[in-house]
């Protein structure tokens, strides 16, 4: 674990320490002021714009966390860092911005990633916290350095920036640094265009070129990720996974995380496959960062990381009928591991142990019969955001089954397994803003999803505007923003071609976890 940081005497401007951890959840319902489509489990900011999350750090504890925001949206451009804080991953401090925009020259503070200089390579203190991110200025991307010796709760920018000069790329932007203990030296990937850039440093100012990853089927590449995980929680067997956000236009996708397993030899990332797999399948999950945690022993981290993503899509993101704030909202932190599935290692992602805490007494039913052609109305969700655990007998003799949620006459959006082909989808061409959104939204959202033991299960997370769907322990995962008529909430199912059997349907109320704001909106 990471050195405690020596603090300030001084407040920093525009913040407070955490002096009050945020409460724990008591009401399924939020405050009556609160926006119509207010997350009521999700993190945003209380206006304004927010997009790519930057990797949390641990500190003392307490999870910093960090993600691009834009208090001038829709009149001006610029990002620029906002910081939360969080003990569980689930409740949420707000802190204010950690670094501005537009403060030393270089233009846009963009996407990079924090980490606690342990050793003192950068000459700031042991223990200093060193941020690395894109600057752009006049079109030219370049990155900087900014350090904080307050905790991070502010950063001050190097006199030195930029520390790497825009070689003459278009794209060249989002490093996301870790270290590399194999070769005791600092490892950046870097987003350049239509490919992934592999640098090393020993200080965190001078980096060198060590080589790249070449995709040219999967649009401008950004937000890459490159780490080290055991396989099935064998700390003998570890594969590196190298992760970037991309567009998967070629297969019938949209935008979202992609990732290849592979071997990094301190030069080179070689992948076992050239076809990449996703990390989420649904429309709505970018910008994605993974962390893993330093309280945990060596063969823990190697086992299990967290992952959060942007919980929206540039094709529409700027369209949302959200009016307090705009830029959607992040997804819930999730766990994710390498599992070996049908004989390949694969990423599986489920919701962080903590979320658990969030759920009410739940309604169960067992052996639910559903014959074909006949909607049946399930019990009804209590509380604003929800929990629903199903269990689907694949040997069902229909070809398909639709659970409708968020259902208002003609509005609702569907999660469904179609038992012909082995596939879960979400569509949401029939929700309250569909007709007005881009045909991309209306699209659907679909991806194999084979039967366990003869089982299918759904862990389908509700929110006032999104679902997030686990598939079989998380071996597939859907995220989809989702609007339905504002205060209504129903909830059925429909069996078609044939019969379906339920085995189980447990429907879990989820307490609100409003942010602690500094000045006590929870919104």
């Amino acid at each position: 674990m990471a050195p405690a940081v020596v603090f300030g005497s001084e407040t920093p401007p525009g913040s407070t320490l955490l002096s009050i951890l945020p409460t724990a959840s008591s009401n399924y319902q939020r405050p009556g002021d609160w926006a119509p489509y207010r997350p009521a489990v999700h993190l945003t900011p209380a206006k304004h714009w927010m997009n790519d999350p930057q990797r949390p750090i641990l500190i003392d504890g307490i999870w910093h966390y960090y993600y691009l925001y834009n208090a001038d949206y829709p009149e001006g451009n610029g990002t620029e860092w906002y910081h939360a804080t969080s003990v569980d991953l689930v409740h949420w401090q707000d802190h204010g911005v950690a670094i501005d925009k537009y403060k030393n020259g270089l233009g846009d503070i963009e996407t990079g990633s924090a980490v606690i200089d342990i050793n003192n390579t950068a000459g700031f203190g042991p223990g200093a916290i060193i941020a690395i991110m894109t600057q752009q200025h006049e079109g030219v991307q370049r990155q900087s350095l900014f350090v904080s010796t307050d905790g991070g709760y502010r950063f001050k920018a190097y006199h030195g920036n930029p520390v790497m000069d825009n070689p003459g790329a278009d794209h060249w932007r989002d490093p996301k640094i870790i270290w590399d203990d194999a070769h005791n030296e600092w490892l950046m990937v870097l987003a350049e265009g239509h490919k992934i850039g592999f640098y090393t440093s020993p200080d965190l100012k001078h980096w060198t070129y060590q080589s790249g990853f070449d995709r040219d089927d999967l649009g401008i590449l950004e937000c890459p990720d490159l780490f080290r995980m055991s396989v099935d929680g064998d700390p003998a067997t570890t594969r590196w996974v190298l992760a970037t956000g991309a567009n998967g236009f070629n297969t019938g996708m949209t935008t979202g995380t992609l990732y290849w397993i592979g071997d990094w030899d301190g030069e080179r990332f070689t992948a076992d496959r050239d076809e990449p797999q996703w990390l989420d399948a649904g429309a709505d999950f970018y910008a994605a960062v993974t962390w893993d945690d330093p309280r945990h022993n060596a063969a823990e981290r190697l086992a299990s990381r967290y992952a959060i993503g942007w919980l929206n899509n540039w094709a529409y993101a700027t369209k949302l009928p959200t009016d307090d704030w705009h830029g959607g909202a992040n997804s819930i932190v999730r766990r994710i591991g390498l599992r070996s599935i049908d004989g390949k290692p694969q990423l599986v992602s489920q919701p962080v142990n903590a979320f658990d805490k969030l759920e009410g007494d739940a309604v169960v039913r067992a052996n639910v019969q559903l014959t074909e052609a006949s909607k049946m109305t399930l019990p009804q969700p209590t509380s604003d955001a929800y929990r629903l655990r199903i269990e689907l007998d694949a040997a069902s003799d229909a070809r398909e089954v639709h659970f409708r949620l968020k259902e208002s006459n003609e509005h609702f959006a569907i999660v469904g397994y179609n038992f012909a082909n082995d596939t879960v989808f979400v569509r949401r061409d029939r929700d309250a803003i569909a007709d007005a959104m881009p045909e991309v939204y209306r699209e659907v959202r679909k991806s194999p999803a084979l039967a366990r033991e003869g089982v299918v299960t759904l862990d389908i997370i509700v929110d006032t505007a999104s679902i997030e769907v686990f598939v079989n322990n998380g071996e597939v995962v859907l995220s989809n923003l989702v609007f339905g008529v504002p205060g209504i909430n129903d909830l059925s199912v429909e069996s078609i071609g044939g019969n379906t059997e339920l085995r189980l349907f447990e429907l879990s109320p989820l307490k609100v976890t409003p942010i602690t704001r500094n000045n006590g909106d929870g919104r």
